[in-house]
């Protein structure tokens, strides 16, 4: 017998190399199972992209639809035949005989213009001694007068500052400035009215608060000027809101 020692042979890799697979595919079972919660991670049947994308279409389609038989339902009511055409052409003439009316369209001729304006100090920067702060300025029951005086003399259309009065306007006080049709104006506050200019003249005269500005005027040094002559009226720009306005018959008018 050969008792010679033989040289060990080399351990082969995969004595390792297998053991490190299966504890990697355990760690990896373990994770799988912990993330799902012990349900599949895949479901057959959760939604796909394209099954979102083709429903949300199908909303679309089916909303475009309704808008399109609004519309429909909206044009044979107001001209979808000749009747109802003419109605619709009826109500739109009316309404703009109404816009001159109301004052929404830019007006020209013969008037008035009226301008008042806060008391100025005299030459040596003083105001009369025994003047109160109040009677130095202009009111808003000043312009009032004024303005109801022009309209009961058949004054065509108003306007005050480059405002176009109209039937909710309000001029306001604030202070020693004006607020009207939601800007504030500070004196001489100039009304500019068309119409009879004699007649609205005599108006001005025979008005009792207008009266008694001139008083106030001559005493504490107020202005008040009248000038005939031809002018120009703005349209009103800003959206008319009635707030208790309705329609009187089907049709509103």
């Amino acid at each position: 017998m050969d008792t010679r020692s033989r040289s060990p042979r080399p351990r082969s890799a995969w004595r390792f190399g297998v053991p490190v697979v299966c504890v990697a595919a355990g760690l990896l079972l373990g994770t799988t199972h912990t993330v799902a919660g012990g349900d599949e991670i895949r479901r057959s049947e959760a939604p796909r992209l394209v099954d979102l994308v083709r429903g949300t279409q199908q909303s679309v389609d089916r909303l475009t639809a309704q808008r399109d038989a609004m519309a429909a339902q909206i044009d044979n009511h107001h001209g979808g035949s000749p009747g109802s055409a003419a109605a619709l052409a009826a109500i739109t003439r009316r309404a703009d005989v109404l816009a001159g009316q109301a004052g929404l369209t830019p007006l020209s001729g013969p008037g008035l213009v009226v301008t008042l304006n806060d008391a100025q100090r005299d030459a040596e920067g003083r105001f009369p001694r025994d003047a109160s702060p109040d009677d130095l300025i202009v009111h808003q029951q000043d312009i009032e007068a004024v303005l109801n005086a022009l309209w009961s003399a058949g004054a065509e259309g108003i306007q005050m500052q480059d405002q176009r009065i109209i039937a909710t306007s309000a001029p306001l006080c604030v202070g020693n400035t004006l607020l009207l049709n939601g800007r504030t104006y500070s004196p001489p506050y100039v009304i500019t009215a068309i119409g009879d200019a004699a007649a609205m003249q005599q108006a001005l005269t025979e008005a009792p608060m207008v009266t008694l500005y001139k008083r106030y005027a001559a005493r504490f040094g107020l202005s008040y000027t009248e000038e005939a002559r031809d002018v120009e009226l703005a349209g009103y720009q800003p959206p008319v809101r009635m707030e208790y306005a309705k329609p009187i018959g089907p049709l509103g008018y």
